[in-house]
């Protein structure tokens, strides 16, 4: 079944580009096909998460371990958010992927960008917590901690909610079953709407975006992960599918919980994997990092808009905060990044109108990266802990896993 769905969703996503480009009326008509299936995912993310972040807190025996266990996700999520931003940076600075346009701002279609800039998302860090995932989280957060108080594992609740999840992730197996649909709609309204040349016209952001990724997590995550005994290939290839997945349909969130399932499946404890993976999908966004001081530069540099090293590194102190504001959700990415034009005050908002028509282009790397560098979270944290079975971690694809190697804030 497994091998079946792989195959489905390339086929799909291959289909969806070749009807997109030839036939970009009908393949406009198909985007509720992707809508529908990202809608049904995220309508079980909410009860997943409270289900497997509460029984992850209330299940473990000592309230010291969850501490020490979320305190030491936030620490690498802020580490490695930051490397993510410093990376696009440098590369930004060195690649200038904006040099040479000579853009007036003054010409630009300032008003297919109002919508973003004036949105939620451009009113600070006051509404962070108005994003779904993070007031799940909260609330979960306080829920198991006052279920464990009342018993925990030994309650009636907390063999509800134990089940509850499990028929969740049961509904996510049959919702999943419509990925090929889902990825098929989403790539051919993609490519009919903004078509091909889209990509051409603007060949220079997106490849020095991709190209960055890619270094981003051979190279970072890489290290990250052979530091830590696992292999970022081995890894990759164990989550070929949720990963195929996340490409036809633009959003990290329709994978959740099979990222969870694989990361149980090699190892890691079930309620490391519940505490770091949902609270991941919201501070730990590597891609989307990347992605904002890549495009904040761009765009300063197609205005000829100076921008000196201090205004550089205020940019970087107002991404740590924006860009924990952007869940898995498609086109987040580019409404934090009008969130942040905005707080700057130093670049043209308007600039955002160079990017609107890649932006969906840019969204599978965005995608790609935040969930590549949850699962190496979650590893990471997973051997810092001694949450994780070295010898089912050693069988599985990723390894090079190595009992030898030390695990720090283990006890």
């Amino acid at each position: 079944m497994a091998r079946r769905l792989y195959i489905q969703v390339l086929v799909a996503i291959a289909a969806g580009v070749l009807l997109g480009h030839f036939s970009p009326q009908t393949a406009l008509s198909l985007r509720p096909l992707g809508d529908v299936f990202i809608g049904l995912v995220r309508m079980l993310i909410a009860p997943l998460i409270f289900c497997t972040v509460v029984t992850g807190i209330a299940g473990m025996e000592d309230m010291k371990r969850v501490g020490r266990t979320g305190g030491l996700a936030l620490l690498y999520f802020e580490i490695v958010s930051s490397a993510a931003l410093l990376v696009g940076l440098l590369v930004g600075n060195l690649a200038h992927p904006g040099s040479g346009l000579h853009v007036d701002p003054s010409l630009l279609d300032a008003s297919r960008v109002a919508g973003y800039a004036s949105g939620p998302a451009a009113h600070g860090l006051s509404d962070l917590l108005d994003g779904e995932i993070v007031r799940v989280l909260v609330f979960a957060t306080l829920f198991g901690f006052a279920l464990h108080a009342c018993g925990g594992r030994e309650t009636l609740v907390f063999r509800f909610l134990e089940e509850g999840a499990r028929v969740v992730f049961g509904m996510v197996a049959i919702v999943m079953r419509l990925a090929p649909l889902g990825a098929f709609g989403a790539m051919a309204f993609t490519v009919g709407q903004y078509g091909l040349g889209t990509l051409s016209s603007l060949a220079a952001l997106l490849g020095c975006f991709y190209a960055t990724c890619v270094v981003f997590v051979l190279g970072v995550l890489g290290l990250i992960a052979r530091l830590h005994g696992f292999r970022i290939l081995g890894l990759l290839g164990v989550l070929r599918e949720e990963l195929l997945i996340v490409l036809g349909t633009s959003s990290s969130e329709t994978v959740l919980p099979r990222v969870m399932t694989r990361l149980e499946e090699l190892g890691v404890r079930r309620s490391v994997v519940n505490l770091v993976i949902p609270t991941g999908y919201s501070f730990n966004l590597d891609g989307t990092a990347i992605y904002l001081t890549l495009a904040v530069l761009f765009i300063a540099q197609a205005t000829d808009t100076p921008l000196p090293l201090g205004s550089q590194l205020l940019l970087l102190a107002v991404l740590l905060v924006t860009s924990k504001g952007a869940a898995g959700v498609t086109g987040s990415g580019f409404i934090v990044l009008a969130a942040t034009l905005q707080s700057l005050h130093t670049l043209p908002v308007a600039g955002l109108a160079l990017i609107l028509g890649i932006d969906r282009f840019m969204s599978e790397g965005r995608a790609l990266t935040n969930v590549i560098g949850n699962a190496v979270a979650t590893l990471v944290v997973a051997r810092w802990t001694g949450e994780l079975d070295l010898e089912a971690a050693a069988a599985a694809p990723i390894s090079g896993v190595d009992s030898s190697v030390p695990v720090k804030f283990n006890k």
